[in-house]
């Protein structure tokens, strides 16, 4: 049960990023806008590198990646029309976390060097 609470909280985090990542506003005021139309959206930091997007692929999946500071991704949250996923990824890039949820079934994988959990209800 611990997983799974430590799971829900990690996807929580994932959501209110991209939450302010949408939300951001700038300084300065300008014309409010009902609606933010865009194909991608990216945030970088100072230097400019790209540290999250958030676009729609061509097959028509929607992708959230947050990056590290070198440029790695770290997170990707997607949807698609078969279902969502979550994947976390180690300091080796290997997924560490992965959640998915489909129609054919929901789990929650949790890997830990060799070690790996499943989860499924």
């Amino acid at each position: 049960m611990k997983i799974q609470r430590l799971a829900v909280a990690f996807i929580g985090m994932a959501l209110l990023i991209a939450v302010g990542v949408v939300r951001q506003r700038p300084a300065v005021a300008q014309t409010d806008s009902a609606v933010l139309r865009a194909q991608a959206i990216e945030l970088v930091d100072s230097r400019g590198r790209v540290r999250a997007q958030l676009n729609v692929e061509d097959n028509g999946e929607v992708l959230f990646r947050l990056r590290d500071a070198n440029g790695t991704i770290r997170l990707k949250l997607g949807a698609s029309e078969a279902g969502s996923g979550l994947v976390m990824m180690n300091e080796r890039t290997e997924p560490a976390v992965h959640v998915l949820a489909k129609r054919s079934g929901t789990s929650l994988s949790l890997q830990r060097g060799e070690k790996r959990h499943v989860l499924t209800p």
